[in-house]
């Protein structure tokens, strides 16, 4: 089945479409959710802007993990070999891990130093993940 997917010359290219509407989903409502952080749109309640943007980013994640299965299986030998791709799965970890800490800690209601810091960390970690996932393509 996976062999098929491979071959098939539209298959692989919308899966990668998909995978970049995921991206885009999860990057602009980290992005909009970081200007909130900074000040920007401070007239907005937060935990509101938050409420919808979770959801959006969930389906994002939902389009990349679906996808990102599927293109893994068309190729799961060569990129379990790749240090890209460990590298992408990594940095893919501690971004998760990271958003992880600023919900548990309230970071979004308190908008605090250490809030901002982890915004920061946490667009340089996806950042990375994207470069990673680009640069696996030319292994």
């Amino acid at each position: 089945m996976f062999t098929a997917l491979a071959a098939h010359p539209y298959a692989y290219p919308a899966l990668e479409v998909v995978h970049l509407v995921g991206l885009a989903l999860v990057l602009g409502n980290l992005i909009l959710i970081e200007l909130r952080v900074f000040g920007l749109g401070a007239t907005l309640p937060a935990p509101d802007l938050a409420r919808l943007s979770l959801v959006l980013v969930a389906v994002g994640f939902g389009l990349l993990g679906l996808s990102g299965l599927l293109m893994f299986a068309t190729q799961a030998q060569e990129l379990l070999a790749s240090r890209t791709f460990a590298v992408k799965m990594s940095v893919m970890s501690l971004a998760l891990c990271n958003a992880a800490w600023f919900h548990a800690r309230g970071s979004l209601t308190r908008l605090d130093t250490t809030a901002r810091l982890q915004m920061v960390l946490s667009t340089l970690l996806w950042l990375t993940v994207v470069a990673a996932g680009r640069w696996i393509a030319y292994e």
